[in-house]
Order: C-alpha cells, then structure tokens, then sequence
C-alpha cells in the first residue's frame, strides 16, 4: 500500500488542496441527516475535509493509521484526532450519528472491517457516508484513458454495488446519493508518462515493457502540460435503522 507517512507533506498539494477538500465536505454534509451532532471521519488524512465537517457545528473525531497524516491533522483540527486502526476502532458501539471514510474504501483489501466497524459505531438512524468507485471516477473519456486503456487494472475493492452488500450485510440501508468535482486533479499526458514509469499505477511495474510503451505513447499525445478534464467522485450513504423504521 501507498506510504501515507512519506506522502504527508506532500499529499494536499498533489491531490487538489483545500478546494477538493471543500468539494468533499459538502459532499458530506448534503448526505448527514438533519439533528446530526457527533461525526467520526475515518481516515481524516491530513484533516482538511475534518476541518470543514467540524465548522459545520457538529463534534467532529478524526481517526487514522497514519502518523505522518495525523500530525498534520491535529494542526487543523486540534485536540479533535486519534491514531487507530480503522479496522477496530476505539469506540464503544452507539457513539456516532454519522460516520464518514472519504477516499478510503478503494485502498482495502478487507474493505468490508470498514463498514462493519461503521455499522457498529453508529447510533440508531446514524449514516455511513463514503466515496464509492474511486478509480473510475479518473477515467473521464480523454486520450489519456484511451492510452492506458489496455493497462491490467485491479479489481475494484469499492464498486458500488460491493460496498452496497457490505453495508446490507451489516442491517444498513441506502439513504442516498451525491458526487462532486475534484480540483487541480485534471492529469497532463507529461505528468501521466512520469506516473507510469515511476510504477503509479501498481499493475505496470517499472522497467517493464508494456510500462514502456504507455509511456512513450502518452508522451506523444498533444498538449502534453494541459490538464484533462476533473475527475467526479461518486458519494453514497446508509442509514442504521432506528426506532421510526418500526
């Protein structure tokens, strides 16, 4: 898996900043039932989405596995963050009204722990909101996908209708749909040619020759510093059934 403790100086910066961030937030919020007061962000990263969730007057936590992004996210957040496996997390069940794993699901191979723990740390009539479809999401239809179109790609770990069953599996019900835009996340034939060839994309190991041969031909693409269009990540969310479901 990626090193997110290397990466956390650098992750805001190449991943669209607080713009994103703030895409994100609202995201999460338009899918958080009205009432809502306490808000677990499962894997807050670097906390510039937490930060936002916790302006909107709700106690927000943040959790993560990672030092590197927790250090940068008790400076936005202060006093508000936990170092934790977010595959067991530290909370008695019942603790939250609403949980949220942005830009998570997609990583896990046992992405199912997730939303079992989400499910448990839900109150009755909490929601689970998470991004679904992460890596689609990039495909937007330009000549650089229709490059990397012949690329091994890993199955899924968050297609929508495998995160559906999860969430099934563990009584929670679909409440919901939003997406929203990224921001500076556009890629650039030049930029897309250095990612394969530094093994960015994890089934194209560097050196080799289909890793190669994406790259010279991404290298010859017009344009080759103008962003492509933004990606458009998919958001979804379930509800724990409380006492008004009968």
């Amino acid at each position: 898996m990626f090193d997110y403790d290397e990466e956390a100086e650098r992750y805001d910066a190449s991943r669209g900043g607080e713009p994103r961030a703030a895409a994100a937030a609202a995201a999460v919020l338009g899918l958080i039932p009205e009432g809502a007061a306490t808000l677990l962000d499962v894997a807050c990263g670097t906390g510039t989405v937490t930060r936002r969730l916790a302006a909107a007057d709700l106690d927000v936590t943040g959790v993560d596995a990672a030092c590197g992004m927790l250090r940068q996210a008790a400076a936005r957040v202060p006093g508000r963050v936990v170092l934790a496996d977010i595959r067991q997390l530290p909370f008695p069940p019942a603790s939250f009204d609403a949980v949220s794993a942005i830009w998570l699901l997609h990583l896990l191979d046992d992405a199912e722990r997730v939303v079992a723990e989400a499910a448990r740390v839900l109150r009755p009539g909490g929601v689970f909101v998470t991004t679904v479809d992460k890596a689609a999401s990039h495909d937007v239809g330009s000549d650089i996908d229709a490059v990397m179109a012949p690329r091994p790609r890993r199955a899924a770990r968050d297609r929508p209708d495998l995160v559906a069953s999860y969430a099934a599996r563990y009584a929670l019900l679909p409440a919901g749909a939003a997406s929203f835009r990224g921001r500076g996340q556009g890629r650039t034939p030049s930029r897309a040619a250095a990612d394969v060839r530094r093994g960015w994309y994890t089934l194209l190991p560097p050196g080799e020759p289909l890793t190669e041969r994406l790259a010279v031909r991404l290298e010859h693409l017009p344009d080759q510093h103008v962003p492509r269009a933004e990606p458009e990540f998919k958001v979804r969310a379930f509800r724990k059934p409380g006492p008004a479901d009968g």
